[in-house]
């Protein structure tokens, strides 16, 4: 599957207005960049939900600063503890909550890191390169930080970036 997604850093918003919105979850998130081919971005994820927990592990291949071609599968609990073991040196586990909600049609993920406290990732996937987003009033963008590798998670777990002051 071919993924084509924007990313910007935002205002902290008011968690309270996306528990409303259309679509609502919230997971607590844990991605480990492990060993892979040079082409290859590969990592597993532990994603707590109210109901359950759901491991995964994903293999990325970038096209471009906007697109990768994205390969996803569901592993057991067994399978991720045992993969934990094979972490990228140099990287460090990221540690997130995700709050994932809908508006005008589009899904929105936003990633809150224990790291900084008055800003955070916000993530769209779009349909087409030159789809226009719409993005919901209590979302202030600072600055898109589509394609640069600082705020890719891969960048992430290397070196985490200073939050951005506001």
């Amino acid at each position: 599957m071919i993924e084509i997604e924007r990313k910007y850093i935002i205002k902290m918003p008011d968690i309270d207005c996306i528990r409303g919105s259309e679509g609502f979850s919230e997971s607590e998130i844990l991605q480990i960049y492990i060993n892979s081919e040079s082409s290859v971005t590969r990592r597993i994820r532990r994603r707590v939900f109210p109901y359950g927990t759901v491991y995964t592990e994903t293999k990325k291949r970038r096209i471009d600063k906007m697109s990768a071609v994205e390969e996803e599968r569901e592993i057991s609990e067994n399978e991720f503890n045992l993969l934990c073991e094979s972490i990228k040196q140099g990287t460090v586990p990221i540690k997130k909550t995700r709050y994932t909600f809908s508006y005008h049609g589009k899904v929105f993920e936003i990633d809150v890191y224990p790291e900084w406290k008055s800003t955070c990732i916000l993530e769209t996937e779009l349909s087409a390169r030159d789809e226009k987003v719409d993005f919901p009033s209590f979302i202030l963008i600072l600055e898109e930080v589509t394609g640069n590798p600082a705020y890719s998670n891969a960048g992430m777990a290397r070196l985490f970036p200073q939050e951005r002051l506001i």
